[in-house]
């Protein structure tokens, strides 16, 4: 398995490292302290093709590879998690869904817009009393005499809630239970579909993310994505996928990490030498570099699984796992390196551990993943 990046992946990162540190990189302070990062950048990014990566040309997309989508939103990671959520949940998670489920109509309804930034998407999944046991959604969607749908219930830390124009919304049609889920592609702008966005996060805080409201919303069967009761399959198969994506961003604040105290612990002086020349900094500094090496290589290891059409969730949950966990210990051993420096926003360590501690909860908490590997390794499914 060569996972040495083309000429045409590497160009891509660097066009993209580029454009992100003059569009995103030079704002991410001041958005994160306005709590909203400015949406003019996604249509820039839409611009840049970001939000069609891996979606074929004929839906408005580059039809890019998956590492070169994992390359995209490791430098987006990078430069601010705010704008890589925007991204992967409205292409990664909603986007990719109705590639692989939707029909033709939904495709070229829904698909082309997301490919190309004009409309952003969101995921309608966890709800108050509902995160990693999700099979027991209490949204629900009734569908009157064969006709349409009337949905109720409430979702939670929705991200791109307040500013997305369609959420792909799951809910109960029948049972109790995951095969009782159905999934519904709902615009936003539907009479009785209503949102509050959630401020006072410790990360993420450009991010908008919130809750959904659904009050007798009504959508025509053609609005269903799948068939009845195969919701829950479509989530788990997303979010599949969106932890390869949320492990990739974790590399990018890995990164990020790494080359914010290399350029720091190089310049700063502490007792006539540079501090870099101290062996427990460069100890710091060993550990962050060997686990973004090990981080990424879970990663691209669990794209090439997806290029090849092959089994992948085992190594997507590895990769989310360690990505998110590493980079949680290597923003906390950059703020050790910075000292006081390191606790206020004139430099970015901070706000990477932030933005980083979330990321072992969504898309699957590390205890959720610990127990899909347990499982894969054993045979005895931990949730019984």
């Amino acid at each position: 398995m060569d996972l040495t990046l083309t000429d045409e992946q590497q160009k891509f990162r660097e066009y993209a490292r580029e454009f992100l540190d003059g569009e995103v990189v030079a704002h991410r302070m001041e958005w994160d302290r306005a709590e909203s990062v400015d949406t003019a950048i996604i249509a820039k990014l839409g611009d840049m093709g970001f939000f069609g990566l891996t979606i074929p040309e004929e839906y408005g997309g580059l039809g890019g590879d998956y590492i070169s989508y994992c390359v995209g939103m490791e430098e987006l990671g990078r430069a601010d998690s705010n704008v890589r959520g925007i991204v992967s949940v409205s292409m990664g998670l909603v986007g990719k869904v109705i590639l692989s489920h939707g029909t033709e109509e939904q495709k070229r309804h829904w698909l082309t817009k997301i490919a190309t930034g004009e409309a952003l998407a969101c995921f309608g999944l966890t709800e108050p009393d509902t995160g990693s046991d999700a099979g027991n959604l209490k949204t629900r969607a009734v569908r009157e005499g064969g006709g349409d749908y009337v949905l109720n219930g409430q979702k939670m830390f929705i991200t791109n809630a307040t500013w997305a124009d369609v959420c792909l919304v799951f809910a109960r049609t029948g049972e109790p239970g995951p095969k009782g889920v159905s999934a519904f592609l709902v615009p936003t702008d539907m009479p009785g579909f209503e949102t509050r966005e959630i401020k006072g996060k410790l990360g993420l805080r450009g991010q908008a993310t919130g809750e959904v409201y659904l009050t007798d919303v009504r959508v025509p069967a053609s609005a269903r994505l799948g068939e009845e009761g195969q919701g829950f399959s479509i989530a788990m198969h997303s979010l599949d996928k969106g932890r390869v994506s949320v492990g990739a961003g974790c590399v990018g604040i890995i990164q990020g990490c790494l080359d914010s105290v290399v350029d720091y612990s190089t310049q700063r002086r502490q007792f006539d030498r540079p501090l870099a020349s101290f062996q427990l900094i460069q100890d710091m500094i060993a550990d962050i570099s060997v686990e973004l090496d090990a981080a990424r290589m879970l990663v691209y290891r669990a794209a090439d699984l997806i290029e090849r059409g092959e089994p992948f969730g085992v190594a997507a949950s590895k990769a989310k796992y360690f990505a998110s966990e590493a980079a949680v210990r290597a923003a906390n051993s950059a703020i050790q390196i910075f000292g006081g420096y390191g606790y206020i926003d004139e430099y970015p360590v901070q706000k990477y551990l932030r933005d980083a501690r979330v990321m072992t909860l969504y898309e699957g908490t590390s205890q959720i993943q610990k127990l899909l590997i347990g499982r894969a390794e054993t045979g005895v499914n931990a949730f019984l």
